[in-house]
């Protein structure tokens, strides 16, 4: 540090591409307000896995940056690598700067290691001029759901998909409104991945399978986007950040048709949603500043336009988010923004665990056995249970269950 300037470093992954406010012309405003604080951010082009295997090893040479953008699921993971410093005592100040649920997400047996930046809150998108011409509206409940589910069918309307490249986010995020699946008590992990929960979200889905009322291929296969374009799929569960990447899907077939609404109490979880992706940024072991990189985050992460710029859904509350204009023209002049904002604020506790990877990777493989009928939509949660547990004692950790 040079003549009592204190120099932070952030490595991000954010796309930064054209036209959007560039994650550097962000930083350079803070440089501008803040000579005693500068900040140099570097961007790392590759997955989130790499980006995590190259802090660890930056961490061990003592190069690291001071913050870095860590996947809430892997969080945990990166904890129980030593990689994080406990910055409870300054994340305590902003809390309040940001919803409740994406902040617990930052959070590994009560401490806290950075602050959100962008959620995922799981919605409901459906094609509102398709709806009115089948005289139905969105389900409230678990047997309204199943019941119209049913009858569109019967017509060649799907307003229900299981994805099985999506379980492990889908899943885990459906089960976990109602409930957590991962707590720390005393110095052990405690796993239960079949909760009520969980039961209430195989039953609906099993029961959709077997009827063949929802659609099931893959998300991120052309089937899908195909779906959307024959005016097949007409209602989808799907994840805040998706909204941007299903226009695309769509190819712009029902645009100005479609709306996003806040999930039906289907699971048992009484207005509650859960998380799908986002992320933190995270103060790093090795950093010599933790209180002057949580000043400059704190900031960074209520730059409400420039990260909605960025395609992002900011986790911060201190201003409304405005939907982009494009994104309003699809969603039929709706605010969608303000009903993500709602989602953010009705997510419920969620946590993850470390090495959750693994787990994730278990759900989505049992899931494809729940599609071609295999297996069924129970055995995803009861996979999850042994994978959790087995994971967390192959990282030497404490479990109970």
């Amino acid at each position: 540090d040079d003549g009592g300037v204190v120099n932070i470093t952030y490595m991000h992954r954010l796309p930064d591409s054209e036209g959007m406010t560039l994650v550097n012309d962000i930083v350079a405003k803070w440089n501008k307000q803040h000579p005693d604080i500068q900040v140099k951010a570097t961007k790392f082009d590759g997955k989130a896995s790499d980006m995590i295997k190259k802090l660890e090893t930056d961490v061990k040479s003592g190069e690291a940056p001071d913050l870095a953008q860590v996947g809430y699921a892997e969080l945990p993971e990166v904890f129980t690598k030593g990689l994080l410093q406990d910055v409870t005592q300054y994340a305590e100040q902003y809390k309040n700067d940001f919803a409740s649920g994406p902040y617990s997400l930052v959070q590994v047996g009560g401490k806290a290691y950075g602050l959100p930046q962008d959620t995922g809150p799981l919605t409901y998108f459906y094609n509102a001029a398709e709806f009115e011409k089948l005289g139905i509206t969105v389900p409230k409940t678990a047997d309204e759901l199943i019941e119209t589910a049913k009858k569109t069918a019967a017509q060649g309307k799907y307003i229900m998909t299981f994805t099985p490249d999506e379980a492990m986010m889908m899943m885990s995020g459906q089960a976990g409104a109602s409930g957590p699946w991962y707590k720390v008590d005393g110095n052990s992990w405690v796993v239960n991945t079949q909760t009520k929960g969980s039961k209430a979200v195989a039953d609906v889905y099993q029961q959709l399978i077997d009827n063949k009322a929802a659609l099931t291929n893959p998300r991120w296969d052309a089937s899908f986007d195909n779906s959307i374009q024959s005016g097949q799929l007409i209602g989808t569960v799907a994840a805040a950040w998706e909204a941007p990447l299903f226009m695309t899907s769509s190819g712009g077939t029902g645009s100005g048709e479609w709306q996003v609404a806040q999930l039906g109490d289907w699971f048992g979880n009484a207005g509650k949603t859960g998380p799908d992706g986002g992320s933190a940024v995270a103060v790093l072991k090795n950093s010599k500043h933790p209180k002057e990189a949580m000043e400059f985050l704190d900031w960074f992460n209520t730059q409400v336009p420039d990260l909605v710029s960025q395609g992002l859904v900011p986790a911060a509350t201190t201003e409304d988010a405005e939907t982009p204009s494009e994104w309003s023209t699809f969603f039929g002049g709706q605010d969608i923004m303000k009903e993500f904002k709602t989602a953010n604020n009705n997510m419920g506790d969620f946590t993850y665990m470390p090495g959750f990877s693994a787990v994730a990777a278990k759900m989505n493989e049992t899931a494809a056995k729940a599609t071609d009928g295999s297996g069924k939509v129970a055995d995803i949660f009861s996979d999850a249970q042994t994978t959790s547990v087995d994971t967390l004692k192959n990282f030497g950790l404490s479990v109970s269950e």
